[in-house]
């Protein structure tokens, strides 16, 4: 089927800023509640939210096999879970609908009504239920920085890392859409010179520049998905900040690896950018500096060229940008992560998540933590209302935004923006 939704000519009668994540070649999918309290699943063009559940009642999608509740939904795992000849068909109807030169929906004021949102009008939630979550470690810059900050500079990697995507599974009950503010965790960790660990609040509260992807139903137990097969499982990409408790990390992570140093929260955009969407902004994957098993031997372009940054906002000031990087610095793609993870048979689910892990590029200004950023706390990082940053303070606002760009057209991810809050305290 072909991707007609991405004609970069096609324009939409619906207003679209010229520098707005969402014109007609985007179409992302997501989950709100409505002006009327009803959640229903929808897409976005410009600054207008589309309630797809209302189109499709009102027969928009005619033609293409979806049962009637398809929409009505308060996630997205059904939707995904019928597969890419669908997303792919439904994204394709909506670019014509709301095609310039389509009048069928612009010229009738009743169903605009119902199906038409201003984002002030809507509140945005998760967009999927997420059964199961797998964190990647798959930045050669990210591991290589801190394996020389913990480590020996000339022993940066370990040597697995050049030959597999290493990941842990963590969990899925603390992943929260944009918007909603996290507390300051606690947990044990050892002062320096200590010999005994001590409970209280973590003092090196960080955040995680990552990018994660939803998966669709894909394997049955034992049965590895193929690195050829790897994208038709995979939905979309969504922007993500996975935080960190340092203090607490250091601590407990050896021997089984982190638990409540992550397990506390996992911040997400809202709105899910499909894989289709993103094809124009293919690149080359950076090559390989070992050779690699034949199961994550690929061919073709795997990565994509996705700008982001992460902004600290304090509280009542202006954010300050610390840091600017890419996607496309990935060592290990998304392709290579989904086969590693079920080369063993594990079954991957539709609404499942796996984020990238920390992605930093090759220059100081392009590091995705601020334990790169500022080098443990050493470099502190001046706001631009003169205070320092060395980790996150209580009451600042991480901002994580994300775009492609080429040929005059946008594909962005809009933001995840969370506040954190001091630690929680029963009222």
């Amino acid at each position: 089927m072909p991707l007609s939704a991405n004609n970069p000519d096609r324009v939409s009668w619906l207003h679209v800023d010229k520098h707005s994540d969402f014109p007609i070649q985007n179409i992302p999918f997501g989950v709100f509640l409505t002006r009327d309290d009803i959640i229903t699943i929808g897409s976005r063009i410009g600054d207008t939210a589309i309630d797809l559940g209302a189109l499709h009642q009102l027969g928009y999608f005619e033609g293409i096999p979806l049962t009637d509740d398809i929409f009505l939904q308060d996630t997205l795992n059904d939707f995904i879970a019928d597969g890419r000849q669908t997303w792919r068909a439904v994204r394709n109807r909506i670019a014509e609908i709301f095609d310039a030169e389509n009048d069928r929906l612009k010229n009738n004021v009743k169903h605009k009504e119902v199906v038409l949102f201003r984002l002030d009008e809507i509140e945005m939630k998760l967009p999927v239920e997420i059964g199961d979550y797998t964190d990647f470690y798959s930045s050669i810059e990210h591991a290589t920085n801190v394996g020389t900050m913990f480590r020996d500079p000339e022993n940066a990697l370990l040597p697995n890392w050049l030959h597999i995507p290493v990941g842990y599974h963590g969990r899925s009950s603390s992943i929260i859409p944009s918007g909603i503010p996290i507390h300051r965790p606690q947990g044990q960790t050892l002062p320096h010179g200590a010999t005994e660990p001590v409970f209280g609040p973590s003092r090196l509260v960080d955040f995680e520049l990552e990018m994660g992807f939803i998966t669709t139903d894909a394997n049955d137990l034992g049965e590895p998905i193929p690195i050829e097969e790897a994208e038709e499982y995979i939905f979309g990409l969504v922007l993500l900040n996975d935080w960190s408790a340092r203090d607490i990390q250091k601590w407990e992570y050896v021997p089984l690896g982190p638990f409540l140093a992550k397990n506390f929260a996992s911040s997400i955009s809202p709105w899910i950018v499909t894989l289709d969407a993103l094809e124009p902004y293919r690149v080359e994957s950076p090559k390989a500096i070992k050779p690699q098993l034949e199961y994550l031997q690929y061919k073709g372009k795997k990565s994509f060229d996705i700008n982001l940054e992460v902004s600290i906002q304090p509280k009542g000031a202006k954010e300050t940008v610390v840091s600017k990087s890419n996607f496309k610095h990935m060592y290990w793609n998304m392709s290579q992560q989904l086969a590693h993870h079920t080369v063993n048979g594990c079954p991957v689910n539709s609404g499942d998540m796996m984020g990238s892990g920390t992605i930093s590029g090759p220059t100081e200004d392009s590091y995705g933590s601020m334990l790169e950023l500022t080098w443990k706390g050493e470099k502190p990082i001046t706001m631009k209302d003169g205070t320092e940053r060395k980790f996150i303070n209580d009451h600042d606002t991480v901002i994580m935004r994300g775009y492609c760009e080429n040929d005059g057209t946008r594909i962005g991810f809009g933001e995840v923006k969370t506040e954190l809050l001091p630690v929680f305290t029963k009222k």
